[in-house]
């Protein structure tokens, strides 16, 4: 009888679940996430033109969106360091690889171009030829609703 006695008192504890790990674990992941959103930038700020255009649907993969900021200087929103300025040779290598991974998982990515409205046209042809160069066969190019206000 004694046996049966001590197997309960230990099967009762162990049927309590300490939650205070679960807690712990669950502000970690709070403060990770709330750390990392603000990071979560879609390329460089530019200031758009404005356009009277349709929006386009949204397609299930992400767009490659190459940025020309007011200097003329390239960025590409797929590379890790999305901040960092790139030169015409590394932005169509980064884009002939972005398309070929694509290829090879039988998906299809949309090619963007959005520059500032203060940028010279020379610098977004360039752009476009450079994409154009890496076997991109359709470019769009991202404007700012003139239908929507913006803050």
């Amino acid at each position: 009888m004694a046996r049966v006695k001590g197997r309960r008192q230990r099967g009762s504890t162990l049927s309590e679940i300490n939650i205070v790990p679960y807690i712990d674990v669950m502000l970690v992941l709070l403060v990770i996430f709330m750390i990392t959103t603000p990071m979560l930038n879609e390329g460089v700020t530019v200031k758009l033109p404005q356009a009277q255009a349709k929006t386009l649907k949204a397609q299930p993969a992400i767009p490659i969106i190459v940025s020309v900021d007011a200097k003329g200087q390239f960025y590409l929103n797929s590379t890790h360091a999305g901040n960092t300025p790139l030169s015409g040779h590394q932005l169509g290598v980064q884009v002939a690889a972005e398309l070929e991974l694509a290829k090879k998982k039988g998906t299809r990515r949309d090619v963007l171009v959005k520059a500032d409205e203060g940028v010279q046209y020379g610098q977004v042809m360039n752009a476009m030829v450079l994409l154009q160069q890496s076997g991109v066969e359709n470019v769009g190019l991202m404007t700012r609703d003139t239908r929507r206000k913006e803050a």
